[in-house]
């Protein structure tokens, strides 16, 4: 049995991985094994640049942590070289970088283990396919794009019935109207 000390600091880990977890959009658990200290930064980078958090984890305490957050489904890849990447804000990110790397580096001997999205544990097969969309601040361009579609199209239309019945358009009224202020 550990002695207090290092019993309470274990004890501390797991408080502060549960924290995490229950605060995570989302998480990717890895085997990082192999892989290269020059390939391992250049993850971390793109990791860092996308807001995800990496470390490399204890099995033991990740599974108590894992327990109380109710992810116990994970209890089955929580063994060998184990690392997580955790957002705490795009539910995509972990995802989308890892596979990212994996698909540049098919070399290196990194794969995914498990990971979890929005308070579900998913396997590896959904955090490819996650990893596959695009990126959170693209998703909302699109949405805002298809919003935009109909109004300029709405635009264009009464442009087009007012050539068509000899009123200038919309903006050469603009620039008619400009010199008369003069």
């Amino acid at each position: 049995m550990p002695n207090a000390k290092v019993l309470a600091e274990k004890q501390a880990v797991v408080a502060a991985m549960v924290e995490k977890l229950k605060n995570a959009s989302a998480g990717v658990l890895v085997d990082y094994k192999g892989i290269t200290v020059e390939n391992d930064t250049k993850l971390r980078a793109e990791l860092r640049k996308n807001n995800v958090e990496y470390a490399v984890v204890k099995n033991t305490l990740t599974r108590f942590a894992a327990k109380e957050v109710g992810y116990e489904a994970l209890d089955p890849v929580l063994n060998g070289t184990t690392a997580l990447a955790i957002s705490m804000d795009d539910s995509i990110a972990p995802a989308r970088v890892i596979t990212d790397f994996i698909k540049k580096n098919p070399k290196v001997p990194f794969a995914i283990k498990a990971g979890f999205v929005d308070g579900q544990v998913v396997d590896v097969e959904t955090i490819k396919q996650l990893g596959e969309l695009p990126g959170k601040d693209v998703l909302v361009a699109m949405v805002l794009g298809t919003m935009n579609a109909p109004i300029a199209a709405l635009a264009r239309a009464i442009n087009a019935i007012a050539e068509q019945k000899g009123a200038p358009a919309a903006g050469e009224a603009a620039e008619e109207a400009a010199p008369a202020a003069e």
